[in-house]
């Protein structure tokens, strides 16, 4: 699409309003992983705007960004004009009014733009700070004003009052995450000293379970979503957990809607969580022990043992579920030999104890490299070498080479890269540049991702890796990201990472002792957990599982313009969730995976458009057909629109032999008419194509083509026998009779009518 869109010269729009993305006010990224950091960079290129925050006026956007990567914002820094550290939900509120303000008063000035967004808590202005390296190579930062030295990070401290999409955009092509997504609470006090996510989130902040009961209806009516996703660090550990997945089983168990929790901690999957979520399906779910032995997970604090491994597994499979994935990382801090090959024993173990029940299960075992984070007690560490992971994954791969287990993990060259953007400067910016430019992009896909690329760029911008990765650091040297005030304590971080190396542990805060980190003040800023819900009576939550007649019905639709470009499998998909939006009752099938039973007659080739499409599906008896047509036509997207509704014939009979017509325009141009001739007057016309089965078949389009009219020089009709083997798309009958080229073929507007 990008070498396209360069080709045609056309500007990268916006997906709604299909605006050039150079003719908005501001443009924001968020920031969510290091190795998509040069897809920034191709943005900004393909909407002609330059890359660096010193070279654009006030004729370009304004850039912003946000999201966990704003950690440490450095790296990128030269290239936004703000960036909002922490929770964004008001921040961005307030900048928005900020900017109307400068609106109305000083819009011929930028700086005067990027002061008033200085004012506000969270936002981090790169350009009043400027970078200084000492004889070393430490960048120290100096603040252009002496009331702007720091910037502190913005914390929502009610999280169940605080705004939520609940009316989220829902695509009709396939995304990675194609599901509802609910954030249960923010932040985790578990304290795995090696994660950024734990420290940059805290404190914990709950949603109360009538607020998410809400949230939920509100949303899945909306998009008509199949699965809902309880999000959180770690949703195990949500207060009121057991109560809100009996109340949503027994909310959407009959909508065959699946709740899934993606992030569990072992010891918080009980058997009661999983009998509940495998009441509509088993969905998956990961387990991080993150280390082999017991005494490294002590040094991360990680807090489980290898019981609460082994429980959680054995109830997984005891209750059915056929695939666990279990993550471990390599490299951390005071590891040895032993520890990885306690990686290897563990998982031979719990093969062994799956074997021995009979449960047949399988484990997905997935490794990366630790990463250094800032605002961690793990900042000073360093990162193992590109040698050594190499050399500890070659290990785990040889000796988990055993039936039931399938070995995954990260490139170690992918876990350099993100352990030098993680900790990086803002010399690295010239870094990105010259290997943007080297056509590095998409890097956090293993398909796409080029090392040696980056090694000629590295070495090109003249930057040593492993100053920035396998370096120790000293606890009094200056950070890169130091001006950055996430509220945590450098004297709670150092005093982790001493009790890492003794192997001591630090209790959760959540219910327990407070840990002095910092981040609370005990008056706005603390803990916000829910008691246990009340459940009410449960007549009042559960609905009837009568089981209703059911009425097949067919549903006659056109497909036209922008419509055309869904294919069949999206087709179905939207479908599904337009009944879903419309509160319209279906049957089910049955089985590990239920779905609407809804049938389509045979599907149409992607670009072209129909007038009169069928589908069929099961209501209850006492739907009125023609209720159907409004409430489906509300919730179709443009270009999908429903005509009919009625009855389904008892048995469908297809003939022999059915007849399809087609009209088919030539886009700045016209059929020939002696090849149109030369058809029609000819007794028989042999067209040749590899079927399926790759073999060679012969068809005569003159047994084909039943009536054939040429009503413009740029249109034609065409009434085609369909039959079983021997169907002709459109664009085959022009390729092969008036020989267009196949780019001509394809820019033809073909309507089945």
């Amino acid at each position: 699409m990008e070498a396209y869109l360069r080709s045609s010269n056309l500007p990268i729009t916006s997906l709604e309003s299909q605006k050039p993305l150079n003719s908005f006010d501001i443009i924001g990224f968020s920031l969510l992983y290091e190795l998509n950091f040069t897809n920034i960079l191709t943005l900004l290129d393909l909407a002609n705007i330059p890359f660096f925050s010193s070279q654009r006026d006030l004729s370009y956007p304004v850039i912003i960004g946000g999201g966990p990567c704003t950690s440490n914002p450095e790296p990128v820094a030269d290239f936004f004009d703000a960036m909002v550290i922490g929770d964004g939900e008001q921040v961005i509120t307030k900048m928005a009014q900020a900017w109307f303000k400068w609106k109305d008063g000083f819009s011929g000035d930028k700086e005067a733009l990027l002061k008033l967004w200085s004012e506000i808590e969270g936002v981090y202005i790169p350009a009043f700070f400027e970078p200084e390296f000492d004889g070393s190579g430490f960048q120290t930062l100096l603040p252009r004003f002496s009331n702007y030295k720091t910037v502190t990070r913005a914390i929502i401290d009610d999280l169940d009052k605080a705004a939520f999409p609940d009316t989220p955009v829902v695509p009709y092509g396939k995304p990675v995450h194609d599901r509802l997504r609910i954030e249960v609470a923010r932040g985790c006090t578990r304290g795995c000293r090696f994660c950024q996510a734990g420290m940059i989130y805290r404190p914990v902040r709950e949603r109360s379970v009538e607020t998410l009961l809400h949230l939920s209806e509100t949303a899945i009516a909306a998009t008509g979503y199949e699965d809902l996703s309880l999000l959180s660090l770690s949703t195990g550990d949500y207060s009121s957990i057991a109560t809100l997945m009996e109340l949503f089983m027994a909310k959407y168990e009959k909508e065959h809607i699946a709740v899934s929790l993606p992030s569990l901690r072992a010891g918080t999957l009980t058997p009661e969580l999983m009998a509940m979520i495998k009441k509509v399906r088993k969905t998956g779910f990961t387990i991080a022990p993150e280390a082999g032995s017991q005494r490294l997970r002590n040094v991360i604090n990680k807090n489980i043992t290898k019981k609460d491994i082994f429980d959680t597994v054995d109830n997984a499979f005891a209750l059915g579920w056929s695939v666990i994935k279990l993550y471990f990382m390599i490299g951390l801090p005071t590891e040895t030999d032993d520890d990885v090959q306690q990686i290897i024993d563990l998982v031979k173990d719990l093969r062994r104890v799956n074997n021995i029940k009979k449960q047949r299960g399988k484990i997905n075992v997935s490794v990366a490299t630790f990463i250094p984070k800032s605002h961690t007690p793990f900042q000073w560490a360093s990162q193992i070498s590109l040698a050594e992971s190499k050399e500890k994954i070659l290990t785990l791969k040889k000796n988990l080479k055993i039936p039931g287990v399938h070995f995954k993990w990260q490139d170690p060259e992918v876990s350099l890269l993100e352990g030098l953007w993680a900790r990086g400067d803002r010399r690295l910016d010239s870094l990105l540049v010259a290997a943007y430019k080297k056509g590095c992009k998409f890097d956090g896909w293993s398909d796409k991702f080029q090392y040696r690329l980056w090694e000629e760029a590295l070495s090109d911008a003249g930057i040593d890796i492993d100053f920035y990765t396998n370096r120790t650091r000293d606890m009094a040297e200056h950070l890169p990201w130091d001006h950055i005030n996430t509220k945590i304590t450098n004297n709670f971080l150092e005093k982790e990472w001493e009790k890492a190396l003794n192997g001591e542990l630090t209790q959760d805060c959540r219910n327990g002792d407070c840990n002095h980190c910092g981040i609370c003040d005990f008056k706005v800023i603390e803990p916000k957990v829910f008691d246990a819900y009340i459940k009410k009576e449960a007549e009042q939550v559960k609905q009837k599982n009568s089981m209703p007649d059911y009425k097949k019905l067919k549903i006659s639709y056109s497909k036209r313009k922008q419509a055309k470009y869904f294919g069949h499998l999206e087709l179905v998909n939207i479908f599904i969730r337009a009944v879903r939006r419309a509160s319209i009752t279906v049957k089910y099938s049955e089985g590990f995976h239920p779905k609407p039973k809804l049938s389509f007659d045979d599907p149409l080739p992607v670009g072209m458009e129909s007038l009169n499409e069928c589908l069929y599906l099961f209501v209850p008896g006492n739907v009125r057909p023609c209720s159907l047509i409004k409430d489906l036509n509300d919730h179709l997207p443009e270009g999908l629109v429903v005509h009919d509704c009625q009855l389904a014939p008892v048995k469908k009979f297809r003939k022999e032999s059915e007849s399809v017509t087609y009209l088919i325009t030539i886009q700045d141009g016209f059929f020939d008419e002696k090849k149109f001739e030369l058809f029609t007057n000819s007794h028989e016309f042999i067209f040749t194509r590899t079927n399926r089965k790759g073999k060679l078949q012969k068809i005569d389009l003159k047994d084909i083509v039943l009536k054939i009219d040429l009503p413009a020089p740029n249109r034609l009709q065409v009434m085609f026998r369909s039959e079983s083997g021997k169907i002709v798309r459109p664009s085959e009958f022009i390729l092969k009779v008036f020989d267009l080229s196949e780019e001509k073929v394809k820019q033809m507007r073909v309507i089945k009518i």
